[in-house]
């Protein structure tokens, strides 16, 4: 008896397996958190599938989102990346993931992590959303404009609602498994303990 999804993910093997193991589930380590939101921005205006078919790729080439080692990245290394054909090759998403990078080092320096400060905006504790059908999943709420605006505000580029609400949902601040999702208990179940 096959287990019942949330239909966005079902007929892939990669989407069904990042839905099983990853997206929903809660990420307070920066540097998990700097990967998803990097790659969330090179999704822009495309399909999640198409990133995680190059989810290996962008790791490569960005030295494992080591946001300290693309803070520094010059002229050649965006040329480089550039001419990557592993990703996706958009100069403003590169220069926006470089600048993101600086300020995600403000952020740690001014409140200790940056996890601290975006899970801060849910009181340390993830939202658990009780959406029947993909239909009533919005494509951003009032929190996630309230934090875009916050992170604009802390520099950051390409970081409008609909980015921060998919970041939200994959590092699991919002469980938006649907209900008849075998997902949604578990998350829950992981998070009473």
């Amino acid at each position: 008896m096959s287990k019942e999804r949330c239909q966005w993910c079902i007929g892939d093997t990669i989407y069904e397996n990042y839905h099983d193991t990853e997206w929903g589930v809660p990420i307070y380590d920066d540097q998990k958190l700097f990967e998803f939101l990097t790659l969330e921005i090179f999704q822009a205006g495309l399909s999640w599938i198409t990133i995680l078919r190059k989810r290996e790729n962008f790791s490569r080439a960005f030295h494992k989102f080591d946001y300290f080692k693309i803070a520094k990245y010059g002229y050649d290394k965006i040329t480089e990346l550039k001419n990557d054909p592993g990703i996706i090759r958009n100069q403003l998403k590169i220069e926006a993931t470089i600048n993101n990078a600086k300020a995600f080092i403000r952020i740690r320096s001014n409140h200790g992590s940056f996890s601290k400060f975006i899970w801060d905006f849910v009181d340390g504790v993830p939202l658990t959303n009780t959406f029947k059908t993909l239909d009533e999943v919005p494509p951003y709420t009032p929190l996630a404009e309230k934090i875009s605006s916050a992170l604009k505000k802390e520099g950051f580029k390409f970081v409008g609602p609909t980015i921060i609400y998919a970041h939200m949902q994959a590092t699991g601040m919002v469980n938006d498994h649907l209900l008849s999702c075998f997902r949604h208990r578990e998350i829950l179940e992981f998070l009473e303990g």
